[in-house]
């Protein structure tokens, strides 16, 4: 599929599927509530600082970007070098080699001194398998995913990350169908001394050129929410 035949619906009609907006707003609210209530029925069970991925390590990383995509946005597209926060951790927090979800969540500077947080979960790599969750034995074991996809000029767009060895992950774009493109290199330089604990959200804020569809913030926003408050109890 090439870019110009993907097209974004805008947020009053209705989209490709058929569905109006009205009615995956409404889904998404939903599907985002029941995830709320899992994560605080969790959170009961398991009292933690964080009810998801509770033990992680901290690492600075630098992310370099390399020039060539065709997804209209900066952060995908055009080259640059920036210093990142990485946290890897295990969703239910069970011990290698024991099967668990990995997670690997990137913090990127924006501008004006803030940032923006990528969630990646290993997921497999082809492009069904790709929103499929997929336990592994080890940490840095397997292919991870978004997930969920980001809204770009030219279309929808999926972002994955491959550990490839010495500390090095490769970062990737996709669209629906569509293999994956390298775009950046992960590189990870020493354990950092933020709190293994730090809290991440991919639903507040973006790198440059991608955007969170409404549908998938209110799936999502709800569950960090309350993970959040279980936090400060």
């Amino acid at each position: 599929m090439k870019p110009a035949d993907v097209v974004v619906p805008a947020d009053d009609r209705p989209s490709r599927h058929g569905l109006a907006p009205a009615v995956t707003g409404s889904i998404a609210r939903t599907a985002g509530r029941v995830l709320q209530a899992g994560v605080g029925v969790l959170a009961h069970l398991r009292p933690a600082d964080k009810p998801l991925h509770p033990q992680g390590t901290v690492h600075l990383a630098v992310l370099r970007r390399h020039p060539g995509g065709t997804t209209g946005t900066a952060f995908l597209d055009e080259s640059g070098s920036d210093e990142v926060v990485v946290r890897l951790s295990r969703a239910v927090g069970l011990p290698e080699p024991v099967p668990d979800v990995n997670g690997l969540a990137l913090r990127v500077p924006t501008a004006r001194g803030e940032h923006a947080d990528l969630l990646f979960a290993t997921t497999g790599h082809g492009r069904w398998t790709r929103f499929l969750l997929a336990p592994r034995t080890r940490l840095s074991h397997g292919f991870f995913s978004t997930l969920l996809p980001y809204r770009t000029p030219t279309g929808p767009v999926w972002l994955g990350a491959q550990f490839v060895g010495e500390s090095t992950w490769q970062l990737a774009w996709a669209r629906t169908g569509t293999d994956w493109t390298w775009f950046a290199t992960l590189e990870l330089t020493a354990e950092s001394d933020h709190d293994s604990l730090l809290s991440f959200d991919p639903t507040r804020s973006t790198p440059p050129g991608l955007e969170i569809y409404e549908w998938h913030r209110r799936l999502r926003a709800p569950a960090y929410k309350t993970a959040r408050r279980s936090r400060t109890r």
